[in-house]
Order: C-alpha cells, then sequence, then structure tokens
C-alpha cells in the first residue's frame, strides 16, 4: 500500500486486534448479563431482554453519525474517543446500581454502547484498509476470531464475578438449590471494564498507528446507491439479531428439565460460553481458509493448532469434562469441512453456514435433552464467519472514500440486536422457549438469500464494480458462484 511500511501495518493490525477483543467482550458481557439481570430485578424475558435492546438501539441512533466522526477524525482518534467513552460508562454502574434502578442501569448500558458502535465503525473498515484488498474477508476474519476470544471469556468472567458461588461450586449436571443475584453483584465487572478502557485508552492515544487516508469526495447519498450493499446491512441486521437471540436465550433454555436435560445455571452460563467459543474456532478457520496462504503443509498444521485448541477450550470452558469436549471437537471438524466446500469464496461459505444454522436451530426446537442442547450451542460454530463474510460481501466495489461511510449504515443495522431479542422473548412469554427459536431461523433464511442472490453486484454498479482496484475496499477480483 502506499506510504504505508510493512512493520507499520502489523503494529496496526496488532492493536487493532487489541481493540475487537475490547467490544468483542464488552458486547457479549451485556448479551449474556440477562440471565443473572433478569433475577437481580425481578423481570420478566421481555424486561430482561431489554439489556440488549438498550445496548443495540445504539447502533441504530449512531452508527451513520459515527461514519461521519471516523471521516473527519480519522481511524485512531476515534477509537481513543470509543474507549473513553467506555471508561466514563463503566463507572456509570456505580449510581446505577447502587440506587437499584433498573432504568438507570439501562441508560449506563446505553451510553456503553456508544463506545462500541464508534469503535465497530472504526475498526471494521480499518481493518480492510490494511494490506491486499484480496485478502480483506480474511484478516477480518482473523481480528474477528480474536473478537471471539474474548467473546468466549466474557460468559465465564460473569460466572466468576457475579454468580454466587455456592452455585459455581455445584456438581456438573446436578441441580442444587439456586443462591440469589443481588444488584450489587453486577457492579465489580463494569468497574473493571471502566478502569481498563480509560488505561487502554493512554496507551492507544500515544502509539503511532498507520495513518491511512480516506481520499476522494465519498458521501452518504452516494454510498445508498449500492444494492449490495443495502441488503448486506439488513444481512447483518438478521446475523446480529439472530446471534444475540441464541446467546441470550441458551442458559434460560438448557436450564428446563424438558429441553436441554435441567442443567445447572452455572453450567448453562458455561455452555454459553461455547457458544461464543464456537465463532471463534470458526473464524479461525475462516482466517486460515481465506488468507494468502500458499503452502498446504502449513495450513494443515495451522488447522491442526486450532482443532487442538478447540478440544482445549472445551475442556476450560466444561470443567474438564473430556465426554463433552470431544463432542464440541466434533462439531469443529464437521465446522471445518464444511467451510471447505465454500472453497475459500465468501458468499460460498456463507450460504452454507447459514443452511447448516437453520438445520440446528430446527433439529433444537424439534427434539430435547443433550440433542436440543448441543444442536443449539454448536450454532455458534456456524455464525462465526457470517458478520466478516457478509461486511466484506457488502463493501466491495466501493470507492475508498465511501468505505468508513458504507461501514456507519452497515453498522446501523446491528440494531437487529435490539430488535430481534425482544421480539423472540416476546414470543416465549407467549409460547415457550423452544417455539422462540423460529425467530432466529427466520434471520438465516434472509442470510442464505443474501448470499446466494443479495451479494451479486447488479450491473447498475459496474461503475463502482470496475473501478481501479487501488480505490476499492474490497477487491473486485473476489469472484462470486
Amino acid at each position: 500500500m502506499p506510504n504505508q511500511d510493512n512493520n507499520t501495518l502489523k503494529v496496526g493490525m496488532v492493536f487493532i486486534s487489541i481493540i475487537f477483543f475490547i467490544f468483542g467482550f464488552v458486547t457479549t458481557f451485556i448479551i449474556t448479563l440477562s440471565d443473572p439481570v433478569m433475577e437481580a430485578f425481578s423481570l420478566s424475558y421481555t424486561e430482561a431482554f431489554l439489556v440488549n435492546s438498550a445496548f443495540f438501539i445504539s447502533y441504530a441512533i449512531f452508527s451513520i453519525p459515527s461514519g461521519t466522526v471516523v471521516k473527519k477524525i480519522g481511524y485512531k482518534n476515534s477509537i481513543v474517543a470509543g474507549l473513553l467513552i467506555y471508561a466514563v460508562a463503566g463507572f456509570l454502574f456505580y449510581p446505577a446500581i447502587g440506587l437499584e434502578s433498573y432504568a438507570f442501569f439501562l441508560g449506563a448500558i446505553f451510553i456503553l454502547s456508544l463506545g462500541t458502535v464508534l469503535l465497530q465503525t472504526a475498526a471494521n473498515p480499518y481493518v480492510t484498509e490494511l494490506g491486499p484488498e484480496e485478502t480483506a474477508s480474511g484478516r477480518l476474519n482473523l481480528t474477528q476470531s480474536l473478537n471471539s476470544i474474548a467473546t468466549w471469556l466474557a460468559p465465564l468472567f460473569i460466572v466468576a464475578l457475579i454468580i454466587p458461588e455456592e452455585v459455581v461450586n455445584d456438581a456438573v449436571g446436578e441441580i442444587m438449590e439456586q443462591a440469589t443475584v443481588q444488584p450489587g453483584d453486577l457492579l465489580l465487572p463494569f468497574l473493571i471494564i471502566g478502569g481498563v478502557t480509560l488505561v487502554i485508552a493512554v496507551a492507544v492515544a500515544l502509539i503511532r498507528l498507520p495513518d491511512l487516508s480516506q481520499e476522494g469526495v465519498g458521501s452518504f447519498s452516494s454510498t445508498f446507491k449500492y444494492r449490495h450493499m443495502l441488503l448486506g446491512a439488513f444481512g447483518i441486521f438478521c446475523y446480529v439479531g439472530a446471534e444475540v437471540s441464541i446467546g441470550t436465550s441458551i442458559s434460560s433454555y438448557i436450564v428446563q428439565p424438558d429441553l436441554g436435560g435441567g442443567i445447572s445455571r452455572s453450567l448453562a452460563i458455561q455452555f454459553v460460553g461455547l457458544y461464543w467459543a464456537g465463532a471463534m474456532i470458526g473464524r479461525l478457520f475462516g482466517a486460515i481458509s481465506m488468507s494468502d496462504i500458499k503452502s498446504a503443509k502449513t495450513k494443515t498444521l495451522m488447522v491442526l493448532g486450532v482443532l487442538a485448541w478447540a478440544f482445549f477450550v472445551g475442556m476450560y470452558t466444561l470443567d474438564w469434562n473430556l465426554q463433552m469436549a470431544s463432542v464440541f471437537l466434533g462439531f469443529a471438524v464437521v465446522n471445518y469441512g464444511l467451510m471447505q466446500l465454500g472453497t475459500g469464496r465468501a458468499n460460498r461459505i456463507l450460504a452454507i453456514f447459514a443452511v447448516a444454522a437453520i438445520v440446528l436451530a430446527i433439529t433444537s426446537m424439534l427434539t430435547s435433552g443433550r440433542v436440543a442442547l448441543w444442536t443449539i450451542v454448536t450454532i455458534g460454530l456456524f455464525n462465526s464467519v457470517m458478520f466478516p463474510n457478509i461486511f466484506s460481501l457488502a463493501v466491495k466495489g466501493l470507492d475508498r472514500s465511501e468505505v468508513s461511510l458504507a461501514s456507519g449504515i452497515i453498522n446501523t443495522l446491528i440494531v437487529g440486536g435490539a430488535i430481534i431479542p425482544v421480539v423472540m422473548g416476546a414470543v416465549a412469554d407467549y409460547s415457550n422457549i423452544q417455539v422462540a427459536f423460529i425467530v432466529p431461523v427466520i434471520c438465516y433464511v434472509y442470510i442464505l438469500f443474501y448470499a446466494l442472490v443479495g451479494s451479486q453486484i447488479k450491473p447498475a454498479e459496474g461503475a463502482a464494480a470496475t473501478a481501479p482496484a487501488t480505490s476499492t475496499g474490497v477487491g473486485p477480483e473476489h469472484k462470486e458462484v
């Protein structure tokens, strides 16, 4: 890339990966929080799922303005600002929880989410520009996989710091009298988030990162002409809504004796961690499959390393249970095998994984016990590459000056994480939690449509699609099915 040496780009990738880790941790922490919040404030499903609405509604309000902010002040300054918003919000939970006010608590979550929106709007296009265009999907999968390490750890963080000790020490699979989560139990994690992000904001401000230009006169009106970008933005709406809905409801779903087998609450939250860990494993596979690594031997060794990591993650997450870790490893092998059917093409892999998610969700709806548990938890493996693949397909063919603006538009539709979980909660309250999984199934059906049809660039967009490779966010040589 012009004016950027390889070492500077590597430094940029290292620090942007840290940012992906941070907002991945915060996002999943909030998603997983609904179950203990429901108990702490004595809420219904619908009321508890408002935690997700308070967090994700900011994407509808702030994503497009944040695209303008990023274009005006640059990627680095936007990242520092997002981290400072995190710090302020983290400390706001002290009065919110002290007053035991659920409304105040939701307000603090909303402010926290503003930082996430700004970080995500800056980070995704920044990664697409940090290297060759034809490997943009691979870089996004790599950073998203590091993001997913955080999403795996966040539920374990909740078990360690929020769930009462006598529940954590419960024997695997055995139900005992549950201790009650109190509002005060929720405070410490937020204070830690506030303090850590304040320190990192100062560090990022002092570090030299690649200063990537956004040359051109792109505007929001010009980005709206791209049909595949708009359909991709709605694909993000469906993907985030489905992923958050499932992640929010797993712990409530599998503790019920007639569904997931009636396991303990602490183990249920650990399975939530495994759901998010699946996304991490799948994204690591995606980063390998869609990279520019030529050596088959190197790729094979990397894949074996990821499989070994998957086995360790399963063992660690599920209290060193060999049988359950082996089941998770088996699903990881299937995940990689299906990914190879996509032959490295973002839209083909997206279609295959959408079908897999549909099959798993419907199977869970029609079964019970450990079959229902595993089929819903392992959807995380197939959610893995959906966001980076949808994003890279949506910004393909756009002028560089339009990429950060398009990122704002696409991120606006992350509001699906605010709307779809509440719809699913309402269906669960009206019927039951098992029937409610029809909501994410519908979302995955749309993603399948986008992969096969909606992601294709139409002739009307041909001028942008055939622009010189140096001016695009994702290279035009990325072929469709």
